[in-house]
């Protein structure tokens, strides 16, 4: 097992970056993973029109198009080549730190936004004057920060999600609701209904981000390779850390493509999520992952004691050195959702 990063850009993958810039200051770039080759030019000149202050599209690694061209044509926009295939995580990472942008919006090659607004109107919907104690703690470090405050904003939560519509213009169920079954976490999927309601990742990794609050929770944690456990993982984390995923009305992305399966296969990345973010014990206003654990999981693993004792230690060694970020153990996450009416799942 790799060891699980400890900042945010410690595994960023190997890739080439084209192109790009910037074109205004909105406040909000574009993310696209592009994964079924040739990009549509409506795609592009509607994104221009929308206004993000830049496009970062993340490729396939041999794209079989001239991306030179694409990027003359296009100068907006930042094409990312990576060496090897990369997963989800690991796209979504190389896009936060491309942008300079304080929210960025993630969304595949073959959605279209049909509601929101222009980017300006959606960064403008997500974001909040930072209070007068936040102004003066920077007023001290800084003599300019006066004329600044007023300038500033926060945002209101670490990712917003949009609702998406399929091509029968039917909402998808794309509200991730965890459950635990036969003592496994496991997940349901709602379709939107209220404003502000929570998931516990966003669907296909689909929304908008908060910069600094992603790179602060560590982004994805690449050492998964499962897409799902991946997901789960980084969902898990923004809650126990105190931040919220949570829905947008407002905005709405049309969904061209066929839904992927979900694959809820146990494996070695689940026992890597199971040690993270259920097996921790939060206590004192800190986390922990007792000793008292390592049996059962040895048991379960289905491994040597050896290899189990050494993937156990790696995560508990993780867990110390995050362990003040806790805010809440899993528990307290599952119950944000206890009275939610559950539909039957076709």
């Amino acid at each position: 097992m790799n060891t699980i990063p400890s900042i945010f850009n410690e595994r960023i993958p190997t890739y080439t970056a084209v192109g790009g810039r910037e074109r205004s200051s909105c406040g909000i770039s574009a993310v696209i993973l592009n994964r079924h080759g040739f990009p549509r030019r409506s795609f592009f000149q509607e994104l221009e029109k929308t206004g993000f202050d830049n496009v970062i599209s993340v490729e396939s690694r041999a794209p079989n198009y001239n991306i030179e061209d694409l990027a003359r044509r296009y100068p907006f926009i930042r094409f990312i080549l990576p060496e090897n295939e990369i997963s989800l995580g690991e796209q979504i990472n190389i896009a936060a730190s491309e942008i300079d942008n304080p929210l960025f919006f993630v969304m595949r090659s073959d959605m279209k936004i049909i509601a929101g607004g222009y980017a300006g109107r959606m960064a403008e919907r997500l974001s909040v004057k930072a209070d007068n104690e936040e102004k003066n703690e920077h007023a001290e470090k800084d003599d300019k920060a006066d004329a600044e405050s007023d300038k500033k904003t926060i945002y209101k939560r670490l990712c917003t999600v949009p609702v998406i519509i399929n091509s029968n213009y039917e909402a998808l169920r794309s509200l991730v609701i965890p459950m635990t079954y036969k003592k496994k976490m496991r997940t349901i999927f709602m379709e939107p209904q209220k404003e502000g309601d929570f998931t516990l990742y966003p669907f296909e990794g689909i929304g908008i981000y908060d910069r600094r609050r992603f790179i602060g929770i560590g982004g994805f944690d690449t050492t998964l390779r499962h897409i799902h456990w991946q997901l789960m993982d980084f969902g898990f984390r923004a809650h126990l850390w105190g931040e919220e995923i949570a829905l947008n009305l407002q905005v709405k992305l049309l969904y061209d493509g066929e839904i992927p399966g979900v694959d809820y296969s146990v494996d070695t990345y689940y026992r890597h999520f199971y040690l993270k973010n259920l097996a921790p014990v939060f206590k004192n206003d800190e986390a922990h992952l007792p000793y008292a654990r390592f049996p059962d999981f040895a048991l379960k693993s289905g491994e040597d004691v050896f290899t189990a004792w050494k993937e156990f230690k790696e995560c508990r060694k993780w867990v110390i050195n995050n362990k003040e970020k806790w805010k809440c153990d899993a528990h307290s996450v599952t119950s944000r959702w206890d009275n939610v009416s559950i539909p039957a799942q076709e």
